[in-house]
């Protein structure tokens, strides 16, 4: 694993909260590396760390101790403004609670980091409307979230977060409000995307069908990772 195939690196990150009195270590000195076009679980009990961990990386909270390397850079001491541009333009997102925009239609909602980003209406119609059609929502595109299945949301949410080409795609429990078949079928689509697109998936999950799918799991107990497994081709 060279220096330029890592799109993650911490180094001995920590992460401690306080709850009145208590101290609560979310995370204990993770060293966790993650190269380009890998499909990453991190998989535990609830209070493992896996979602401080996914936060971190993501750049929501600041880590206590250790440092983050994101894409080659230095990303430990960015302000809130600094990490919002960077997460913009490296990291994508697939939430839980799909997170998309009600007033928005799924079309709307797929180019939305694209337009954040400033991107000519133009561009951002030639990258979106092949991937909604990829994922089998050209009929539904002007159709808002209320209008759509969960896992049509989920699709969605999925497009919005791989139309910039980030360095790689964070996902916090994906499957979590999805039906089984739902569920599925949205794992048939990030394996597609990774397999054929080398895009870089690192999800959050306790779904036992996303840990199985996924060709390395991290394993977190007491904020520690306690097994770093790789399953089929790494």
């Amino acid at each position: 694993m060279t220096n330029d195939d890592i799109v993650i690196r911490t180094e001995q990150l920590s992460r401690t909260y306080r709850q009145g009195a208590v101290e609560v270590h979310a995370l204990r000195g993770v060293d966790f590396a993650c190269k380009r076009g890998q499909f990453v679980a991190l998989a535990g009990p609830s209070g493992s760390g896996k979602s401080t961990l996914l936060n971190q990386l993501g750049m929501l909270d600041h880590p206590t101790s250790g440092r983050i390397n994101i894409a080659g850079h230095d990303v430990t001491g960015l302000g809130r403004s600094d990490a919002a541009k960077f997460r913009l333009s490296h990291i994508g997102f697939v939430f839980q609670a799909y997170n998309l925009l009600p007033v928005l239609t799924a079309y709307e909602n797929a180019e939305y980091t694209l337009l954040l980003q400033g991107m000519p209406l133009a561009q951002r119609r030639d990258i979106v409307l092949p991937l909604l059609d990829r994922v089998g929502l050209t009929e539904m595109r002007d159709r808002r979230p209320h209008e759509l299945s969960g896992g049509q949301q989920q699709r969605v949410a999925v497009v919005r977060a791989i139309a910039p080409k980030p360095a790689f795609v964070l996902a916090d429990e994906p499957t979590a409000n999805l039906d089984s078949a739902s569920s599925a079928s949205l794992l048939d689509l990030l394996e597609e995307l990774n397999r054929n697109d080398g895009t870089t998936f690192v999800l959050a999950s306790h779904d036992a069908q996303v840990i199985a799918r996924a060709r390395r799991v991290l394993r977190l107990r007491d904020g520690s990772v306690v097994a770093d497994e790789a399953q089929g081709q790494a």
